[in-house]
């Protein structure tokens, strides 16, 4: 039974996970602007709920790739350089495996306890978000402002429901917490820190609270000591210098997991 948690939980992480390189390249987009409506070569994206849902190519692209036939002939499309290659992301594995792994160790650490479908549900957004700030260094308010909101209100269906190894209260509270703190942060070295950053910090601290301050302590920590280590790794290989903005996202994101998977590996219903 709990060999097939894992492995269930991991089969929806490997899916759901293909279904993010399509939504980053939407996302990866200036400040300024929204999302993108098109691929690389101009063609509209469509499909399941208004184009977001799909694969990483879209389908005028995918026609005209070698060997391809038309809808109207049966005949092979000669196509030009252009679309030669995928339109939208340069990896479609990636994604996939890495929330098939964050699902796999979230669901082995939590067991069968109702927080865990918070923690799969979370897990794809997350991925999504690491990848959009890597690619633009930002956090859109597309992902962060609503994962602030539901976070907290599906720990609250998660407390009423029995086995469950937390507190729905310290949740609120250290969501608070750490968005007040990266709030403060932001407000002392707003070129350091992004209010993207803050609001991430919303929905994270909800997750870490959840289990214990301690627990909140441990994962914000990590997210800082992992950021810091990449600095200093940018540094030392000449890659940057003390003043080159990184993408925090990745490792706040990769704290929390930490603090997670500790707090539900020592919870107890």
């Amino acid at each position: 039974m709990y060999a097939m948690l894992i492995v269930v939980a991991a089969l929806w992480g490997a899916a759901a996970g293909l279904l993010v390189p399509r939504a980053a390249y939407r996302l990866s987009v200036e400040p300024e602007e929204r999302w993108r409506d098109s691929c690389q070569s101009g063609h509209a994206l469509v499909g399941p709920a208004r184009g977001w849902l799909g694969g990483p190519g879209c389908a005028a692209c995918a026609d005209r790739t070698p060997g391809a036939r038309t809808a109207s002939a049966d005949r092979t499309v000669t196509p030009d350089p252009q679309h030669s290659a995928p339109c939208l992301a340069p990896s479609r594995l990636a994604p996939s495996l890495l929330t098939a792994l964050a699902c796999a160790v979230l669901a082995a650490a939590t067991g069968p306890r109702p927080e865990l479908a918070v923690w799969l549900l979370y897990a794809p957004f997350a991925v999504l978000l690491s990848t959009v700030d890597v690619r633009v260094h930002r956090l859109p308010d597309q992902l962060t402002l609503p994962l602030a909101a539901a976070t907290p209100l599906l720990l609250l269906a998660a407390e009423l429901l029995p086995y469950e190894a937390g507190s729905w209260l310290h949740a609120l509270l250290g969501g608070l917490a750490l968005g007040g703190g990266y709030l403060v942060l932001f407000l002392i070295h707003p070129n350091g820190m992004g209010l993207g950053d803050v609001k991430l910090a919303l929905s994270l601290g909800v997750a870490l609270g959840w289990y214990d301050w301690g627990i909140l302590f441990v994962g914000a920590f990590s997210g800082f000591l992992l950021g810091s280590l990449y600095g200093l790794g940018l540094v030392l290989a000449r890659r940057g210098s003390r003043k080159s903005a990184i993408p925090f996202g990745p490792f706040m994101i990769s704290g929390a997991l930490f603090g997670v998977l500790m707090g539900a590996f020592v919870a107890t219903p």
